[in-house]
């Protein structure tokens, strides 16, 4: 199940059953079971906050990932800042909606085990970003 909640923002998410079924559909392509998903949109503050409490990073970020999958299930929290979504969509010439898509596309595909700290690795993850967005953006079913 995908949840989502707003801590210090009162960012409406449009489409959240499309979305739930758009990364459920994502999941089980990459061959994993969806558990339980939490996504929190929050500030930028707040997201800070938990950069410097967790990971032990002084940074403004868009997306914190924090997984608790067992096995072939995936499960998590996504934590997002919206107002680097927004500053990202700005500087991207993207609309904010897409932008907040491929953020948590990208949250889901952590929980995959893709990473992105290497060029080689970011490479792979936005192939994998694009991939399942053209499937969010085509596919009427969902």
């Amino acid at each position: 199940m995908i949840h989502f909640f707003n801590e210090q923002t009162t960012y409406k998410i449009q489409q959240k059953k499309k979305i739930k079924a758009w990364l459920t559909y994502s999941i089980k392509q990459e061959g994993f079971n969806c558990g339980n998903i939490n996504i929190i949109l929050c500030s930028d503050e707040y997201l800070l906050k938990i950069n410097q409490d967790y990971l032990k990073h002084d940074t403004y970020t868009d997306i914190i990932t924090f997984d608790y999958s067992e096995k072939n299930t995936l499960s998590g929290d996504l934590f997002i800042s919206i107002q680097r979504v927004k500053e990202n969509a700005a500087g991207f010439s993207v609309k904010v909606y897409d932008e907040l898509l491929r953020v948590m596309v990208h949250g889901v595909l952590h929980l995959c085990g893709y990473k992105d700290k290497k060029e080689n690795e970011e490479k792979i993850m936005r192939k994998k970003e694009n991939e399942k967005l053209s499937i969010f953006f085509i596919n009427n079913n969902l």
